[in-house]
């Protein structure tokens, strides 16, 4: 198919300022390039870091922003040069848009750590061809860079999917990195969006998993997800006993909180994997390193891992526990987000935007 020089009016939802709240706005989406595919979305995952942008919590958001990087949808055009996808096919979009793909990290398949730039996130981004802004999924379509499409498996649910591309690419990238198979002991502490799709991916490699938490609460939702035991992290004695038995803490708290606790629960060179904290991290004492033991973080997957992980999770059925809203409800799902009150992600039905209702 022809490459399209028109541009794309587009329906979407986003924030004008800090204190606007994310509402109905028109954005444009770009002509194809010879190089890009036009998506119609038909759903996005809602992830903490859509909200922290809108409200600029971190700092760094250009306004207007459209959030949105759990993006699932269907081909509807591509330019001349695209040979990876065709229309109708299904596809996907997860944290990031492009890079530079000729550094020594993109010619690894590690184009999440770009090191010309940084790779371009799909909002709050800056095109790198003509500096435009880049909006997320939050909206009718998106046009993207054909290396960044990736393709949804058929026995995937759409909706169930959207979430693989920012929850499940953040857990399951540090597990493939660090060799969690059978025989590993691998603890996630938190079980939240993160969290819960780390109980699956874990035991789904072979792991023996145990949840951390300080919720008593959280035990039989730990089973259900396949957890193998439950670890109260208020309960002194039992923490201490646990001490040197984990190979891997998967680290899925959002908040600013001591990681000294889960360093001791590792084995001699076992690792604390960071994925959910972005903050600075209290004071702690170097004494706890001569174990051996390691603290480390790890952002998302790049591309070709990214496409493992969806292939993986198609053939070992694993789907994220997943409540739809209309686009009109996201207020709502913001408020019940922070105050933990989802079973544990939401995702957006574009068809809600499109007609309205």
């Amino acid at each position: 198919m022809a490459t399209q020089t028109n541009e794309y009016p587009t329906k979407a939802y986003g924030a004008t300022a800090p204190d606007s709240g994310v509402g109905p706005m028109q954005i444009t989406r770009r002509g194809l390039r010879h190089d890009d595919v036009l998506i119609e979305i038909t759903h996005c995952g809602i992830c903490h870091s859509d909200l922290h942008s809108a409200r600029n919590d971190w700092g760094g958001t250009v306004y207007p922003i459209v959030p949105g990087h759990e993006i699932v949808g269907i081909v509807s055009a591509v330019g001349e040069s695209v040979t990876r996808h065709k229309v109708g096919d299904r596809v996907a979009i997860g944290c990031m848009v492009d890079g530079c793909m000729e550094c020594r990290h993109c010619e690894a398949d590690l184009e999440q750590y770009c090191l010309s730039g940084g790779m371009t996130g799909t909002y709050n981004g800056k095109d790198r061809r003509d500096g435009s802004p880049t909006y997320g999924g939050y909206s009718e379509r998106i046009v993207a860079r054909e290396e960044f499409v990736l393709k949804v498996p058929d026995s995937l649910p759409m909706a169930e999917a959207a979430p693989l591309l920012c929850a499940g690419i953040t857990t399951y990238s540090p597990l493939r990195t660090w060799k969690v198979g059978p025989g590993s002991k691998v603890a996630v502490a938190g079980l939240g969006g993160l969290g819960h799709m780390g109980v699956k991916l874990a035991a789904a490699m072979g792991a023996e998993v145990t949840v951390l938490s300080r919720s008593e609460s959280k035990r039989a939702d730990a089973e259900k997800l396949g957890a193998h035991a439950f670890l109260n992290t208020d309960d002194k004695e039992a923490m201490k006993a646990a001490r040197g038995t984990f190979d891997m803490v998967l680290n899925t708290i959002p908040v600013r909180h001591d990681v000294t606790p889960y360093l001791h629960l590792l084995r001699i060179d076992g690792v604390q994997v960071l994925v959910g904290m972005i903050d600075m991290m209290p004071e702690m004492h170097s004494g706890v390193f001569l174990g051996r033991k390691v603290l480390t973080g790890s952002g998302i997957g790049g591309i070709a891992e990214t496409q493992e992980m969806l292939d993986f999770c198609a053939a070992k059925n694993i789907l994220p526990e997943i409540e739809i809203i209309r686009m009109q409800d996201i207020a709502a799902a913001y408020d019940r987000m922070e105050a933990s009150d989802i079973k544990y992600r939401f995702v957006i039905d574009m068809e809600s935007l499109r007609s309205g209702e």
